[in-house]
């Protein structure tokens, strides 16, 4: 994306909340990263022992954001500005609760907002076959343009004992 698009209509849910990670506290920031990240095997930040996370989400380049609810967090933002001009959305979902009921958008146009009131001349992001089902279509709708195309293997992380072993359910466990 070389430009900020129109923002798509999203709900207006006042108990939705965007909080800004000034201080991450590890354990809300892992508890969150599972619930959203559980069900499409995101592995990144569970391979980084703690002293390594908390150098990563206090770094001046990363801005973590998480969405509330009355009923706990339930989205992850990750916006990574280390790179001159550029934005990588680094991270972004919802629990499987808000899947469906706009929080997704809700989250996406927060994102843009946030990316685009930096000086920036491109806002990118890597998407997988692991993520949601409808991801792909999601982001196109939003205004990214695919470029390129990789394989990229890593070992599951069910496995690795890093994420519920019942995690991902519609991923075989290999």
């Amino acid at each position: 994306m070389r430009t900020k698009p129109a923002l798509r209509p999203s709900p207006q849910n006042s108990s939705w909340h965007l909080e800004r990670f000034s201080e991450p506290d590890l354990e809300r920031y892992r508890s969150v990263f599972h619930r959203v990240g559980d069900e499409h095997l995101w592995a990144a930040r569970l391979l980084m022992g703690p002293l390594m996370l908390a150098r990563f989400l206090t770094d001046p380049g990363i801005e973590v954001y998480v969405l509330t609810t009355p009923s706990g967090d339930q989205g992850l933002l990750e916006l990574d500005f280390r790179v001159d001009k550029n934005c990588e959305l680094s991270l972004f979902g919802v629990a499987p609760d808000l899947v469906s009921t706009g929080a997704g958008r809700w989250l996406m146009n927060h994102a843009l907002e946030i990316a685009w009131s930096h000086p920036i001349d491109r806002f990118w992001l890597h998407t997988c076959t692991l993520d949601h089902p409808n991801a792909f279509g999601f982001y196109l709708r939003t205004g990214f343009v695919p470029y390129e195309r990789k394989v990229e293997v890593y070992d599951d992380p069910r496995y690795l004992g890093l994420t519920r072993r019942d995690a991902a359910p519609r991923v075989p466990l290999l």
